[in-house]
């Protein structure tokens, strides 16, 4: 497994943080822009040794936030913790040992990308023994091996992408805050992201991911904060997200070979509430919002059906947000 180089904490940083429980703490967080309110009394807990989903529309408010956590913007009002330590737009000490990707990173195009890193470990403190040794292995993770003496200025957008995370894996952070991870990158790409933030959490990082993409979010975070105009939604365990959601559950089948056994046998089942047909797809509805996907393909296939497609619904992230943002812009939140 990869291993990140243990990069020195001082003054017992590294064990007060293991002391708290939150990596990151927000009370009425708020940032406003003239009559502007891009931030609006936020509350966000960010468990340590979590993949924590940081979501919303664009324009919701995400960024800002994490500006606002890595001191690059000063709060309008409210406050932010990391490790318990107040963030202050003029004072550092809490940010030591957040790893930071900005959405979108830009870099100076004239420069190699192992050029980049060493510049950017330098301004760590790191030495050049540390460099030498965790330069390649960040190369190597974030799958440019052999692009490193290339000048940035080649690099497609997600080769850039890769080499924003392997500068904010360089110190070997407590925090790893990544916005937008996936933008840029084709469909390998995102599983490559995907994997690289599952080591990343293995190595006892906390992890932090601004994204608009749910199902990218839904493949690997334990917790999720969803925001949009600036106002917190929800914030749970990712298991938590059905049960916020009203109104029934449902699937969608396409099934080849239809009768009237199988429709029978699928209403004889304890969570089915109803079954209706429109062509080759059947419209079920159920009374629970666990998933029963694996149960009702036995029943089909043991009625003599052969399942073409299978959508389940009400039960994921994305119905959830859907049905949280427009309650949200109808008034109701």
């Amino acid at each position: 497994m990869f291993k990140l180089s243990k990069i020195k904490k001082t003054n017992g940083l590294k064990e007060e943080r293991l002391a708290v429980e939150l990596a990151i703490e927000t009370n009425g967080l708020t940032k406003k822009y003239g009559s502007l309110t891009a931030v609006d009394k936020l509350n966000l807990k960010v468990e340590q040794n979590t993949i924590h989903g940081f979501l919303g529309p664009n324009g919701a408010g995400k960024s800002t936030t994490i500006k606002m956590l890595v001191g690059l913007l000063k709060a309008s009002e409210g406050t932010a913790k990391i490790f318990g330590q107040e963030v202050n737009i003029d004072q550092a000490d809490a940010r030591v040992g957040i790893g930071y990707m900005s959405e979108l990173p830009r870099f100076p195009e004239y420069l190699k990308g192992a050029e980049l890193l060493d510049i950017y470990g330098r301004m760590y403190g790191m030495s050049q023994e540390e460099l030498k040794e965790q330069i390649p292995q960040l190369i190597d993770l974030v799958g440019l091996k052999g692009r490193e003496n290339d000048r940035i200025g080649k690099y497609s957008k997600g080769m850039q992408q890769r080499i924003g995370i392997a500068q904010a894996l360089l110190n070997n952070p407590d925090l790893v805050i990544l916005d937008e991870p996936s933008v840029g990158l084709d469909p390998v790409g995102m599983v490559e992201v995907r994997e690289l933030v599952k080591i990343i959490s293995k190595e006892g990082m906390t992890v932090l991911i601004s994204s608009h993409l749910l199902f990218e979010v839904e493949q690997i975070c334990s917790h999720v904060t969803i925001i949009n105009k600036g106002k917190s939604l929800f914030s749970d365990k990712l298991e938590n997200v059905s049960k916020v959601i009203s109104g029934p559950a449902s699937m969608q089948i396409e099934v080849l070979n239809i009768n009237d056994d199988l429709i029978r046998a699928l209403k004889r089942l304890t969570y089915v509430e109803d079954v209706t047909q429109a062509d080759n797809t059947l419209n079920i509805t159920l009374t629970t919002r666990d998933d029963v996907s694996a149960q009702i393909s036995k029943t089909i296939t043991m009625s003599g059906g052969t399942i073409v497609r299978m959508n389940q619904k009400g039960n994921r992230l994305e119905d959830m947000f859907i049905q949280l943002v427009n309650n949200l812009q109808g008034g109701k939140n």
